[in-house]
C-alpha cells in the first residue's frame, strides 16, 4: 500500500448535458477551474452507444486486452471516480459506473466514453495539497496514480 495525504478545497455541484461525454466535460472543467485533484459522485442517465471497459480478457496475461461493452439502450447510472494530474499536469478522470435497465446491471470504467441521456448529477469535492498524480506504468503503459 502507497498513500498520501490531502486536504478539501471548493466542493463543485455539477450538471451535465444531453450529449456530453463525461470524462471529457469533466476534465475541462477541472481545467477550467483549475481543479488539480479531486474525487467524485455522479448519478443520471447514460445514453444508447455509451461504452464502458468491463475488465481485461484475461485477468493476470502479459498484455491486458480491454473488453468493452455497449449499452444498447438507456440506463440509469450512479458512479464514482477520482481525478488527478499525469507528468503534464493534465487532469486525468479515472470512473466506474454501475449502469442498469430492467433489473440488469453492468459496471465499468468510462474511458470509452459515456455520452449523458438528458442529465447527469456530479458532486466534485477538490483535493488540495497533494502530490498525488498518474504516471505511466509499463509494460501497460496505463497512467496509475502515484500517490
Amino acid at each position: 500500500m502507497k498513500f498520501s495525504q490531502a486536504r478539501q478545497g471548493r466542493i463543485f455541484v455539477i450538471r451535465l448535458e444531453d450529449g456530453d461525454v463525461v470524462h471529457e466535460t469533466i476534465e475541462r472543467f477541472a481545467r477550467e477551474q483549475q481543479v488539480r485533484a479531486a474525487a467524485l459522485i455522479i448519478v443520471g442517465g447514460a445514453d444508447t452507444g455509451s461504452r464502458l471497459v468491463v475488465g481485461p480478457e484475461e485477468g493476470r496475461a502479459d498484455v491486458i486486452i480491454p473488453m468493452m461493452h455497449r449499452l444498447d439502450e438507456v440506463h440509469e447510472v450512479a458512479g464514482t471516480g477520482t481525478l488527478f494530474p499525469d507528468e503534464n499536469g493534465t487532469p486525468l478522470l479515472h470512473m466506474h459506473m454501475a449502469c442498469g435497465r430492467e433489473g440488469k446491471t453492468v459496471t465499468g470504467c468510462i474511458r470509452e466514453g459515456v455520452r449523458v441521456w438528458h442529465i447527469m448529477e456530479v458532486i466534485l469535492f477538490e483535493l488540495l495539497d497533494t502530490g498525488a498524480r498518474r504516471e505511466a506504468q509499463p509494460p501497460m503503459g496505463w497512467k496509475f496514480l502515484r500517490p
